[in-house]
């Protein structure tokens, strides 16, 4: 990163903002703590029934329901169809949108619908390859869920086909359009935290829930659930209805906690950087509590090496996440660089900028005759003309979203069907879905295996 990016040159930019993203000047002092509204606009444009976005979702559950609820909040989109393996989904999507909505368990017929735009792939991870690239084929395009792929190679295959068709392709890590990583961006960028030293994420849980204990309904049989169509690829098991269920505690069928969570932090990350990724990862933790018959461990602690860019120093970052945090439960994101840090959410940025002590203090000084105190202080001085200027401009800055924000998630769908209607850039289109998807799986592979695994961020392969 050009080392001009220090506090100096940001301390001369007396308001950050942007048409789309902006928030009042800075108030100078020599300490402070304050906040400020950040503001989204959005294209005000009512769509006529011509007009609208035709939505199909694949993958009913909670995620694929949550999606949807947030889908159709933005303008001209309406929902045709629904796809769940599930009878019971299927069931709960005609509640939840009108009798009339179409429904099967064969996704293939979805996209067999000349009336579908668009579809949500919001299937179990071992589903999202062969989903994804069958409905861009069908000329219908995708927003497909987080983690992208299963694997690593698969993602290259998406990479091209979305290519090869041009079809739009949206990977789904709900914050990425996010107000907080929007102005998170903008400040990295503007220097106000220098250079990046340390990535430190942590997400602790403490709940069945939150642990993927989802329940099981009481009308779950193989009757109305097609189980074998779940399996898919998947090692051929007898009917297990706790698998379908709750599919995330089975490497057969999930990413374990790396899938689940650190992708949302990687996309995060590289967005706010513009980076390509780490190049090293190093993980370790068990199944410490939850054993109820998964897999995957519910401690994860993996370590990141960021090699050094044109857009950030070489970096550090720490991700951590316990499904039994006696605590309570909580997380975080901070960025930590060598002029401040950055504690960021979709909802808010907070920026605290510190002093960095140079001056010898009485810890150092208790060794040395009162003379010499003096001495070395006073050649301190001298050799630091600056020194007052450092004291300057330090405190904490929260920028937030205003109580009418709609939220990340809906940003995000916003620019995926702005995308589709040739209006925006699709911010996290298949390439940077598989860096922020491959970094995560990383975890994986290094946890299995038992030692430090390295990638090529730029290429997207393992070494």
């Amino acid at each position: 990163m050009n080392n001009n990016k220090t506090r100096r040159s940001f301390l001369k930019k007396a308001a950050l903002g942007s048409a789309a993203i902006t928030s009042t000047p800075y108030i100078y002092a020599s300490s402070y703590k304050e906040e400020l509204f950040l503001e989204r606009i959005y294209e005000k444009r009512e769509y006529s029934a011509n007009d609208q976005i035709n939505l199909a979702l694949i993958g009913s559950g909670i995620q694929g329901i949550y999606d949807t609820t947030s889908a159709l909040k933005v303008n001209g989109v309406k929902l045709v169809a629904a796809c769940d393996l599930y009878t019971g989904r299927l069931d709960r999507a005609k509640e939840l949108w009108g009798e009339g909505l179409f429904v099967t368990r064969d996704y293939r017929k979805i996209l067999d619908r000349k009336d579908v735009d668009a579809v949500i792939v919001a299937v179990p991870d071992h589903w999202h390859k062969r989903i994804t690239i069958d409905a861009m084929k069908a000329g219908k395009a995708v927003y497909c869920e987080k983690p992208m792929v299963q694997n690593f190679e698969e993602g290259h295959e998406i990479i091209k086909v979305q290519k090869d068709t041009g079809i739009i392709c949206q990977v789904g890590s709900q914050g990425m359009s996010s107000l907080g990583n929007e102005k998170a961006k903008q400040l990295y960028e503007d220097g106000a935290i220098g250079e990046m030293v340390m990535l430190d994420m942590y997400n602790d849980r403490y709940s069945s829930e939150g642990a993927w204990q989802y329940p099981v309904p009481p009308d779950a049989n193989p009757n109305t659930i097609d189980f074998d169509a779940f399996l898919g690829r998947a090692p051929k098991v007898p009917y297990d209805a706790t698998r379908f269920f709750r599919w995330r505690n089975y490497k057969d069928y999930g990413t374990g906690v790396a899938g689940d969570l650190f992708v949302h932090a990687f996309s995060t990350l590289n967005f706010i950087l513009s980076s390509d990724g780490p190049n090293r990862a190093l993980s370790t933790g068990g199944l410490r509590y939850w054993k109820d018959g998964r897999d995957v461990p519910d401690v994860t602690l993996t370590f990141y090496d960021y090699p050094e860019t044109k857009t950030h120093a070489a970096f550090n970052a720490s991700f951590r996440v316990n499904f039994i945090a006696g605590s309570g439960g909580g997380g975080g994101f901070r960025l930590v660089g060598t002029e401040g840090e950055m504690e960021v959410s979709s909802n808010s940025v907070k920026l605290t900028r510190s002093k960095l002590g140079m001056t010898p203090s009485s810890y150092s000084l208790i060794a040395y005759t009162e003379e010499n105190q003096k001495k070395i202080l006073k050649a301190h001085s001298l050799a630091n003309p600056e020194n007052r200027k450092s004291e300057l401009n330090i405190g904490e800055t929260t920028y937030k979203a205003p109580s009418d924000y709609k939220g990340g998630h809906y940003d995000h769908f916003y620019n995926f069907f702005q995308g589709i209607r040739g209006k925006k850039e699709i911010i996290e289109n298949p390439t940077f879905g598989l860096r922020a998807a491959g970094a995560a799986l990383l975890a994986n592979e290094s946890y299995y295996q038992g030692k430090p695994i390295n990638w090529d961020p730029k290429s997207m392969k393992l070494l």
